[in-house]
């Protein structure tokens, strides 16, 4: 009689397990230092098989967010054209997604983070390391003032998201997407781009 190894074999509860434990694991310790291998053996399977269902870490994250869009796909609109409009088309990128099919679920999963902690958790690292890190690392030319400055961008990205389809506050919720990107471009373009000595002061 052969002795059976104690990994799962490939089926929709072993799917099911590793989603649960790459929730865990991304929630509990980020993004960045989660791996395949530890969430393969919390899930007690075969890291190949991991691979075998999501391919990539980053692509076993979008499903476990249950993500509406991959970014990966959607941030090279925002880079491309003139670094001094980088702003204005971040935030069309993000209200082109937020006004589309994909924003039903979007919503779903912001107003989930409100009241779930580890939900929060886990939409603070789609956001910081699948939008954000896309989107602003490569306009942000010192990189010592990167995290400050993707934190400040958020600041207006998500609380026009929240002002506009949370919270609806007129004539915000209403606006074309011209007049927001008019209105709050500049303030990510400062963000992104502008000197700010009263924030990074030289020692």
């Amino acid at each position: 009689m052969v002795r059976r190894s104690g990994r799962r074999p490939g089926n929709q509860d072993t799917r099911t397990s590793i989603l649960e434990a790459a929730r865990a694991s991304f929630a509990e310790k980020g993004y960045d230092k989660a791996s395949i291998r530890a969430i393969a053996g919390d899930a007690g399977v075969d890291p190949a098989l991991v691979h075998h269902y999501f391919g990539t870490k980053e692509k076993l994250f979008l499903a476990v967010m249950n993500a509406p869009i991959n970014p990966g796909e959607l941030i090279p609109q925002a880079l491309e054209g003139p670094r001094e409009h980088a702003g204005e088309r971040l935030i069309r990128l993000a209200i082109g997604v937020w006004d589309s099919p994909a924003g039903t679920a979007a919503l779903a999963v912001f107003r989930s983070a409100l009241s779930n902690e580890w939900t929060a958790r886990l939409l603070r690292e789609f956001v910081v390391t699948q939008i954000l890190r896309r989107a602003v690392g490569e306009i942000i030319e010192d990189q010592a003032e990167a995290p400050m400055r993707t934190a400040l961008v958020a600041t207006q990205v998500a609380g026009t998201m929240v002002a506009r389809y949370v919270l609806k506050i007129e004539p915000l919720a209403s606006a074309d997407v011209d007049t927001i990107a008019a209105a709050v471009g500049p303030n990510i373009q400062r963000f992104l781009t502008e000197p700010m000595p009263e924030v990074f002061k030289q020692s």
